[in-house]
């Protein structure tokens, strides 16, 4: 039986960390088209676990806990629940709808998020973040190693008082470049989807000269402007930007006009 979609036919790369992976190859593969997944990014516990720990035990002095991804949400949540049940003057706030459900899954309600774009210029623009409400209040930001500093300087600038947690860490793949190579080498890759520039630039490093040639070659569908603007500092044009998160990617690709 032949496959029917509108993407039938075609091989899409899923780059998500592993454990967000699944609701977007699931949503290729029902448009009938074959994702396979390729994380650019692995994602562990924090070198160091002792700021998570400090801050679980003080978790009822914040006003707000800020998380930055479902990973954030993943690695931090457990720990700080550990301690006992969320306290009830805390406001929990999300970068994205993503890590909004992550914390709704953990029973963590309330929660204030973008609705739109999902960054930390959103997240900023929240009325809840504005300086008359934080300012002289405590912040939590819990976070990977690395990353953006713009809401963590914002809200200092505002008047809070923050701290960063980093309770994850992100390496560059370990599983090596073997599927990628032989997928396009084969001529069944047709198109990568990316959210992080961070793991555009693990990729960008892992492929020689041939790889690299194939990566500028093919589709790569982004969801902000920034990791568009990034791709294009790495040497790419083939850059086609979508709406925010899965869905976003998602409607981008099935509107693109595929070649026959």
């Amino acid at each position: 039986m032949s496959v029917v979609g509108p993407l039938a036919g075609r091989t899409i790369v899923v780059t998500r960390p592993q454990a967000q992976a699944a609701p977007l190859a699931a949503a290729i593969s029902a448009a009938g088209g074959t994702p396979l997944v390729f994380p650019l990014l692995e994602i562990s516990p924090a070198a160091d676990p002792q700021p998570l720990a400090e801050a679980a035990a003080r978790l009822a002095e914040y006003a707000v806990a800020a998380f930055v991804s479902p990973n954030a949400v993943e690695h931090a949540l457990p720990v700080l629940l550990a301690h006992g049940t969320w306290p009830a003057s805390l406001l929990p706030a999300a970068v994205g709808q993503g890590t909004l459900r992550a914390l709704a899954a953990h029973g963590v309600g309330g929660c204030i998020a973008p609705t739109e774009r999902f960054d930390s210029e959103a997240l900023l623009a929240l009325p809840e973040l504005a300086a008359e409400r934080v300012a002289g209040r405590h912040i939590a930001i819990f976070r990977g190693d690395g990353g953006r500093e713009l809401l963590a300087d914002t809200l200092r600038e505002r008047g809070a008082s923050v701290d960063c947690i980093t309770c994850y860490r992100r390496s560059g793949p370990s599983h090596g470049l073997v599927p990628l190579l032989a997928a396009w080498r084969g001529g069944q890759l047709d198109a990568l989807t990316v959210s992080s520039s961070e793991g555009l630039r693990y990729l960008v490093d892992l492929l020689d000269a041939e790889g690299f040639a194939f990566l500028q070659k093919t589709p790569l569908f982004v969801p902000h402007a920034r990791i568009a603007e990034n791709a294009r500092a790495l040497g790419l044009s083939n850059i086609l930007l979508t709406d925010a998160a899965d869905a976003g990617i998602l409607a981008g690709l099935l509107a693109y006009n595929w070649p026959q």
